[in-house]
């Protein structure tokens, strides 16, 4: 017997969701497009799912916040060393600091209401276990972005505070800046009381150039001006009958006899600076205190230096064992334990040569210091700056400092050296050194206005390179220390 197919009811095919299947995946989608809607623009899930209220707070908080990014940024374009001054301020920082964590909890909220809004109860197991797990960790990853900005605005805030003390002299000098840098071996609790390093960045006001005086650690009868504490006691320059009175020997002798210098917090940096004053004949606008042994750690916090090493230099020397060796070649990358070998080795070497290997690893950290560096390890360049550098510059001039680094990077470093044969440091003629100085700096500001120099360089560019240990005179005055520091 036949049964007819219109007589047979069909079957509904088991595969096809069922109505309560098809709710949770439309609720699943909206959940999704609600974490979604927060993430791009805060407050538009609230304005979808019925909050209407927080939403349109939200949202213009949101658009506050980004005009005040916008005009930030417009700030930083047109007058960028006014930004950074009035990024630099301990209160702006302060406010900066809280107002970031307040809107990460804010935004944090909005994810965790965006959540509610999508009744994740009705979106089946997966809504509930996978749809919140989600939302868990955007929030966290919103809130950890906040937390990392906060952390960067707090190391700026401690930076500014504790390193940029202020009390430099902010006016330009014959429309130059000069910048008196010293480098010392410190002692436990104590920095550079001893600095083995003298450096004066002269640097154009205007264009960046700069020119380095280097002036070594054992120059004698250094001459103090006439409005410096130290020249009643020392009118004819400090000098002593055993020869111990040298450049270096100041900064203790001004740290001993504070009350030569009231009021100042650091009577040894104050005191150098004068002395540097009267050697050079230039007006010192700040001063830079860096320890040798924690700038290690600043070069590792930017990952190294790159630089060329002209020739091997010995790890270790003097009273501690020669270890290994920095290797001489071109592009070398160096950690920061090599670099302040580099910068420091005594052995096999003179104190003109070493001299010269800091100017260079100046250089390199110049050329190191890129804007896309600082911001993305910053906290670790501010961690290890409060640990190694003192300075005299005020958190306002900071915006002025950094521009001017910025422009100094694409220009050749001229360099000059109170060193034989032009000065012999037992017995210096100091009017030779500030006249050559002087003939230095008008040679480098010629050179923005497009004037030749009118004489030839102290050494003459074909006379070969000669070995590391013999007289400096082939380094110590140039127009390029670029070209000298090569390999």
């Amino acid at each position: 017997m036949s049964v007819r197919t219109a007589d047979v009811a069909p079957r509904a095919p088991a595969s096809l969701p069922t109505c309560f299947e098809r709710s949770e995946r439309v609720k699943r989608r909206r959940g999704l497009a609600f974490l979604a809607m927060t993430l791009v623009l805060p407050g538009s899930a609230q304005l979808a799912g019925g909050s209407r209220i927080l939403g349109r707070i939200a949202l213009r908080i949101w658009v506050t916040v980004w005009l005040l990014a916008l005009l930030a940024g417009l700030l930083a374009l047109i007058q960028p060393k006014a930004a950074v001054a009035t990024l630099t301020l301990a209160p702006t920082l302060k406010a900066l600091q809280i107002g970031i964590v307040v809107v990460g909890l804010g935004w944090v909220a909005l994810i965790v209401d965006a959540w509610r809004l999508a009744n994740p109860g009705e979106q089946g197991r997966w809504g509930r276990v996978v749809f919140s797990a989600l939302t868990v960790t955007v929030a966290l990853a919103v809130f950890g972005g906040f937390i990392a900005v906060a952390s960067m605005a707090s190391a700026q805030h401690e930076l500014t505070t504790t390193v940029f003390a202020g009390g430099g002299d902010q006016v330009a000098k014959h429309g130059r800046y000069n910048v008196l840098l010293m480098g010392g071996d410190a002692g436990q609790n104590r920095v550079g009381v001893r600095p083995d390093s003298m450096t004066v960045a002269s640097v154009d006001s205007e264009t960046g150039r700069t020119v380095l005086i280097s002036l070594p650690r054992n120059l004698q009868a250094v001459p103090f001006p006439s409005y410096s504490p130290l020249h009643d006691r020392f009118p004819h320059g400090y000098r002593c009958p055993d020869g111990s009175c040298m450049l270096n020997a100041i900064y203790t002798y001004a740290a001993e006899h504070r009350d030569l210098y009231p009021g100042v917090p650091n009577p040894g940096a104050q005191a150098t600076k004068e002395a540097v004053e009267g050697a050079t004949g230039l007006k010192i606008n700040y001063w830079a205190l860096i320890d040798l042994k924690g700038f290690q750690a600043l070069v590792d916090s930017v990952g190294g230096i790159t630089m060329d090493v002209y020739r091997r230099v010995p790890i270790g020397g003097g009273s501690t064992k020669v270890s290994a060796y920095v290797e001489a070649g071109k592009n070398r990358h160096l950690t920061g334990y090599e670099a302040l070998w580099f910068a420091r080795s005594r052995a096999d070497s003179s104190d003109y040569d070493r001299v010269l290997r800091q100017k260079c690893v100046m250089r390199a950290m110049l050329n190191e210091f890129e804007p896309i560096t600082v911001l993305t390890k910053f906290n670790k360049i501010a961690a290890a700056s409060r640990e190694v550098v003192a300075t005299d510059i005020s958190t306002s001039e900071v915006g002025t400092m950094i521009d001017l680094a910025l422009k100094a990077k694409a220009l050749p470093v001229s360099s000059v050296a109170m060193m034989p044969p032009l000065i012999d440091p037992s017995s210096p003629d100091f009017e030779l050194a500030r006249s050559t100085v002087q003939k230095k700096i008008e040679a480098s500001e010629a050179m923005d206005a497009g004037v030749a120099e009118s004489r030839p360089a102290v050494t003459p560019k074909a006379t070969p390179k000669p070995k590391p240990t013999a007289s400096p005179s082939w380094d110590a005055q140039t127009d390029d220390l670029g070209k000298v520091c090569s390999a």
